[in-house]
């Protein structure tokens, strides 16, 4: 799969830290404008992180995660 571009050290930091944002936001502990906002925030990493891809890594051609061999064969 070539379009993961993030380790698995920064996905799982990804997911904890989505889980985190929306817990917050969804648990009352941060409420008004700032609760709002983690409430929509947490799903952006929590989303990439489960998916291995970020699209500003892709934009800007950084990746966390190895080359695949089959990468760096061909390329």
């Amino acid at each position: 799969m070539n379009f993961i571009n993030e380790a698995s050290w920064d996905r799982i930091a990804r997911v904890v830290l989505g889980i985190a944002l929306l817990a917050l936001g969804w648990g009352g502990a941060i409420g008004g404008g700032l609760g709002t906002v983690f409430k929509f925030l947490g799903f952006v990493p929590l989303a990439t992180g489960l998916l291995g891809w970020c699209p500003l890594y892709a934009i800007f051609g950084f990746r966390t995660a190895e080359a695949s061999r089959e990468a760096v064969e061909a390329g």
